[in-house]
């Protein structure tokens, strides 16, 4: 069983990656153009130019837009996690210790969720493993390929 798990790893991956992205994303879009329900859920955006929550949301945005498609996958989830330690640090932690009392589950989840994705890339089904791809060499490609011996 453990075989069959990890030849579906990048797979498996790849999805995390784009669902991660995605919800992200929606946060920013949610904040900054008052869709989903809008800033905190009012219905109402955040004021261009406001710190940090302005600045949170675009980062929200770009950095998972960029997951979501596997573009830069790596540089976007170090911007994105280190928002999200920033938000949990400054934001929440400060009302209390736990995220269960102080409402950072999300920033906490958030943090760990594209730390990991800055350490193990983008997996199946990103832009940056197609790119990747079409700007190799033939000959770059060869020394992957492990002989057979009979």
């Amino acid at each position: 069983m453990s075989g069959r798990l990890d030849s579906a790893q990048p797979y498996a991956l790849g999805l995390f990656r784009i669902v991660v992205g995605l919800l992200f994303a929606c946060h920013g879009a949610a904040s900054l153009f008052g869709v989903l329900g809008g800033a905190s859920g009012g219905g109402g955006t955040i004021e261009a130019g406001t710190w940090p929550g302005w600045y949170a949301a675009v980062i929200q945005l770009v950095a998972g837009g960029f997951v979501l498609l596997g573009l830069g996958t790596r540089a976007a989830a170090v911007v994105a996690s280190g928002s999200m330690a920033y938000a949990y640090f400054k934001v929440h932690q400060p009302g209390a210790l736990w995220p269960m009392e102080n409402g950072g589950e999300a920033s906490a989840m958030f943090c760990w969720a594209f730390l990991l994705l800055a350490f193990t890339g983008s997996g199946a089904f990103g832009l940056d493993r197609a790119l990747s791809r079409r700007t190799s060499r033939p000959e770059e490609q060869a020394p992957e390929q492990t002989p057979v011996a009979a």
